[in-house]
């Protein structure tokens, strides 16, 4: 207990990390900011937080621990409540007989020890942990918590009566009704989790909740089937949606704040035979970044990425699947290209963000506004550069082409599978090929893949078949990786995603072969022989490099029909 004398600026000026001018300056700040002192610290630039943490460990003798490497005893989350942790930033991460394991940020907060020992009954061993750390596990594990307790009392509830539809927005304290805290924590839950989509399943006995995170649905929970009602109607007042109407899909959007997060979500809702599915995407408009480094491109790729956008005039496609990051892409590029001397104007369906120095329109076809009608005023707007959201009809690829032609930098998307066959698909559309030829200037197709974790990743020798799909001869050396699974990456071997991608430069001679044929083999052997790589290629590049695995190799290898 002598600690509860001991001052973390002492500290760090007895192990001569800061002078104490230094602490004396930061000590005045303080009383200004209000601010604890190692944040202020951090926040200056003065020391990191990592720098502090090993002078407490040297001068206090306590131990560190990164939570995201270890797995977390749940029965020590249930014996701290969650006010605690965020009130005193601390997580509880193991317990024994009389004794619990907790993190801390600051091992001197004497207060925040006493409260967790009168709470729990235990004896506390502190370790020191980052902010980061502390909040990201309080977040998941609270968060998922929450989700249990909503459903174990929307169970009893059931048990009792069913809810019904119509009842959910006439309680006297609709806060505190179980749908609503289900619902509320879910939400959350996806958040924290960094989900992409919820689905919100009914079959005919239950419903089943999943989320989608790194591009892969897992299921959270499964519920009665009699609180169907109650949670899409719950979800439909949330959106501004007709509860009413149970026999055609709608569509809503929610707007909210989530652990002081901006958070947009696009609701979707279908009726199946079993009940109403609801399908939620989570757009986080506090976590979204555009930059080169999101994109995760090669040097070389970046290379062929300057060339393309360098052109005055013309037009840029980013072609791939759904959720295979276009969006990104797009944005990273109208970044890079946004000064005070253009005029930069899009539109789109919708507009997923908002970026600052730049014009943009949400497609409403209920009005007509759709992405012909908004782009054919956006020509009149005198704009440098456009940016179409989706190339989905033969009007508005005529207008894209007929813009790019006559000086406008445009940019826009597509569905296909690769690069070249961008080309085949404009023709299709009705573009005549001398107008694509005069028009394109590149095309970037691309893929998401799930990254290895590094903290469980390990070395895999490569077998025969192996060597033969990463096209490695049976007399190199050869190894992938994979992720044995741990509590970082929720025991799935996987962390976060990374872009694969296909860039193809129109030059002379591809402009020449346009021409002449839009036959998408004949585009993408020439493009090749150019130097292009291929969505395949790329993908083993990534696997030899021990960022990705086999698995998500081969699902981009058959995508490209190698």
């Amino acid at each position: 207990m002598a600690r509860n004398n001991v001052r973390l600026g002492d500290l760090l000026v007895k192990a001569n990390k800061i002078t104490r001018t230094q602490l004396n300056e930061v000590l005045e700040m303080q009383k200004v900011k209000k601010k604890k002192l190692g944040q202020l610290i951090v926040d200056e630039g003065i020391l990191s937080e990592i720098e502090i943490i090993e002078v407490l460990k040297e001068q206090l003798g306590i131990d560190m621990v990164t939570l995201s490497a270890i797995d977390i005893d749940t029965r020590a989350v249930s014996l701290v409540s969650e006010t605690l942790c965020k009130k005193y930033d601390i997580f509880p991460f193991y317990v024994e007989d009389g004794l619990i394991k907790v993190a801390v940020s600051d091992p001197l907060n004497i207060f925040a020890i006493d409260d967790v020992e009168i709470n729990t009954g235990r004896r506390v061993k502190a370790y020191i942990s980052t902010s980061d750390e502390i909040r990201n596990a309080t977040d998941r594990y609270y968060s998922g918590r929450s989700v249990e307790n909503a459903i174990n009392e929307i169970n009893k509830t059931v048990a009792v009566t069913s809810i019904k539809a119509d009842d959910i927005d006439k309680m006297d304290d609709v806060k505190n009704a179980p749908t609503v805290k289900l619902v509320d924590s879910l939400l959350k839950n996806a958040v924290e989790q960094r989900a992409s989509d919820i689905h919100i399943e009914p079959y005919e006995k239950f419903i089943r909740v999943r989320f989608r995170v790194d591009g892969v649905l897992n299921e959270i929970s499964t519920l009665s089937i009699d609180v169907l009602s109650g949670i899409v109607t719950r979800i439909k007042i949330l959106a501004d949606l007709n509860i009413a109407e149970r026999r055609v899909p709608q569509d809503g959007r929610i707007v909210t704040n989530i652990n002081n997060k901006n958070v947009d979500m696009r609701v979707s809702i279908l009726p199946l035979i079993t009940g109403e599915k609801v399908v939620i995407r989570i757009l986080d408009r506090s976590n979204y970044k555009v930059g080169r480094e999101r994109l995760g491109m090669s040097k070389e790729d970046l290379g062929k990425l300057d060339d393309i956008i360098s052109a005055p005039h013309g037009i840029i496609l980013v072609t791939g699947p759904t959720g295979s990051g276009k969006s990104t892409t797009l944005y990273t590029v109208l970044s890079e290209l946004n000064d005070n001397e253009k005029n930069i104007v899009t539109v789109e369906d919708p507009v997923e963000y908002s970026l600052e120095g730049i014009n943009q329109i949400n497609v409403n076809s209920k009005v007509g506004l759709t992405f012909a009608s908004g782009l054919r005023s956006i020509l009149r707007q005198d704009p440098d550069i456009v940016m179409i959201g989706e190339m989905r009809d033969s009007e508005t690829a005529e207008i894209g082409i007929r813009a790019a032609i006559t000086g406008h930098l445009v940019l826009s998307t597509l569905h296909t599978n690769d690069a070249p066959s961008s080309v085949m698909r404009l023709v299709d559309m009705g573009v005549e090929p001398f107008m694509v030829a005069t028009a394109l200037k590149g095309v970037i197709a691309q893929r998401l893949v799930r990254r290895i974790c590094p903290h469980c990743k390990e070395a895999i020798p490569a077998d025969v078949a192996e060597r033969r799909l990463l096209g490695v001869s049976e007399n190199e050396e050869a190894v992938h990786y994979k992720g044995k699974g741990c509590a970082a990456c929720n025991h799935t071997g996987y962390a976060g995603r990374m872009g694969v991608y296909e860039i193809m430069n129109i030059d002379r001679d591809l402009k020449d072969l346009i021409l002449k044929t839009s036959n998408s083999d004949e585009v993408k052997d020439l493009a090749i022989k150019k130097g292009m790589k291929t969505l395949a290629m790329s993908a083993k590049e990534l696997v030899l490099s021990g960022q990705t695995t086999i698995e998500e190799m081969m699902k981009i290898i058959f995508a490209d029909n190698l």
